[in-house]
């Protein structure tokens, strides 16, 4: 994440200037090479160089969601971004679950492979691996991908002096309209002055905090044993519960999510999936108490529930966003929004194991005792991200 926050404002600029393909493609190309590399890991430090440097080179999810924005025609945005936020989504879940499967294979899987061959010298590449091959596919399909940054010669447009390029209407507005938005934004890089923009992207660095405190506590929580609040579960449980979640989330985003932003707007999404996740977070302490099959289709419910509402809200987020900036700053832009989500991010998941770990040894305290206190400082953050989402704060660019 640090690593990301670095390099994200470069590679926005990078696919501003030279295409969001570029950029698509190299950045996939840094998984393939790094992330095996961080399973051939010898020691600590070579891991933490490799997923550095994988953060530094790979500016790919910035220009993605450029890209899904300007694929589609205005009225379809939402179905682009939705795509992305599902895909994103669906891989933070799978993923660590697809780790657990395939980690550790030669004491796993014996009758499969050795513990005298690669996988048993590096218990963690096989994951790695599997996870580069898969990069290797999509690197490669990308290479069909059609580039959507189109520089458009304003200046030789406008010079029309014959009355056969006069009387091309539709082409001659075109490019006015576009010569006017360009003069009414300044392409060298106003947009820590555009509100519109800096709202929305202080919003989204809120529940991005969030949602990495969350899905920190929940796996820690989750195998918790119940004397402090948890449910026992084994890293198995988790890994299950996570993946269901993950197929659930990627039915709701592309399936869903395009007809509620149509019918209602992604902004009022954003605020509804906030006021939900406030309850569904409080009654997390009380799903503990319950054992057996209930506890598990409850769980797995909730689960469901809370990343589909944490998604919609990132979602209606990243429209904003991409609608907030002309073209030619997109990029960057969105690269700046991950420079400061991953910040977010790297402070989450420690911000969140502390404070579980800070509850469980309050369990007897008259208020909030155990993890109720968890799931009330996570609401908190929760209820600030949303009154975030209302004017004066958070305001849309007009058109």
């Amino acid at each position: 994440m640090l690593g990301r926050a670095l390099g994200s404002v470069f590679w926005g600029k990078v696919a501003d200037r030279y295409g969001r393909k570029p950029v698509i493609i190299i950045g996939t190309s840094t998984v393939v090479i790094f992330n095996t590399l961080f399973g051939l890991s010898l020691n600590y430090w070579m891991a933490i160089i490799t997923r550095f440097l994988l953060g530094c080179l790979n500016g790919l999810l910035g220009p993605i969601k450029a890209y899904a924005c300007e694929i589609f025609r205005e009225e379809h945005q939402a179905l682009g971004l939705s795509t992305v936020t599902a895909a994103w989504g669906t891989g933070l879940i799978i993923g660590p679950a697809l780790g657990g499967f395939l980690a550790q294979p030669a004491d796993n899987y014996p009758d499969l492979f050795s513990s005298q061959s690669l996988f048993g010298r590096f218990p963690y590449f096989l994951p790695c691996l599997a996870i580069s091959l898969f990069a290797l596919v999509v690197d490669i399909a990308c290479l069909w991908l059609p580039e959507t940054l189109h520089k458009h010669e304003s200046d030789s447009i406008l010079d029309v002096d014959t009355i056969e390029k006069l009387e091309s209407a539709p082409f001659v507005s075109e490019a006015t309209e576009y010569t006017h938005e360009k003069k009414g934004s300044d392409p060298q890089g106003s947009i820590f002055t555009n509100w519109p923009l800096m709202s929305s992207i202080i919003v989204y660095c809120v529940f991005s905090l969030h949602d990495m405190a969350y899905s920190e506590i929940f796996s820690l929580w989750a195998v918790s044993p119940k004397r402090l609040g948890g449910l026992s579960f084994t890293t198995e449980d988790v890994g299950e519960v996570l993946v269901i979640s993950g197929i659930g989330l990627l039915i709701f985003q592309i399936l869903v999510y395009p007809l509620l932003e149509k019918k209602v707007g992604f902004i009022m999404i954003a605020r509804i999936s906030g006021v939900i996740s406030i309850p569904l977070l409080t009654s997390y302490s009380f799903i503990a108490t319950l054992s057996g099959l209930v506890l598990v289709i409850v769980l797995n419910c909730a689960s469901v529930l809370k990343n589909i509402l944490s998604i919609s809200i990132i979602t209606g987020l990243f429209i904003m966003q991409n609608r907030a900036v002309d073209q030619n700053q997109r990029g960057a832009a969105n690269g700046l929004a991950m420079t400061l989500m991953s910040l977010s991010k790297a402070v989450g998941p420690a911000v969140g194991g502390a404070l579980l770990s800070w509850a469980q040894g309050r369990l007897n305290a008259a208020f909030l005792p155990g993890a109720q206190m968890v799931f009330f400082i996570l609401n908190v953050v929760e209820a600030i991200g949303v009154a975030m989402t209302f004017k004066p704060f958070l305001v849309e660019r007009q058109k």
